[in-house]
């Protein structure tokens, strides 16, 4: 996943201003960060994605492949 995956996922997902609020604010207990210091930081977008889902119940089927441009686009 790339950074501009995860910014689709979470826009996605959780919608863009309540998206951007998780990725400021929500501190992710696998890093003791939140996802925007945690990507800082050097972690996978990918595992900070996973984190993030994990952290508000997201479920599994949502949570694979996620942020993927639509082939249709």
């Amino acid at each position: 996943m790339k950074h501009s995956e995860f910014a689709r996922a979470v826009d996605a997902e959780f919608g863009s201003a309540m998206g951007q609020a998780l990725v400021r604010d929500l501190v992710l207990d696998v890093f003791n960060l939140t996802a925007a210091e945690a990507l800082k930081a050097g972690n996978r977008p990918r595992d900070v994605w996973v984190a993030l889902c994990l952290a508000m119940d997201v479920p599994e089927s949502r949570i694979h492949g996620a942020g993927l441009r639509d082939p249709k686009e």
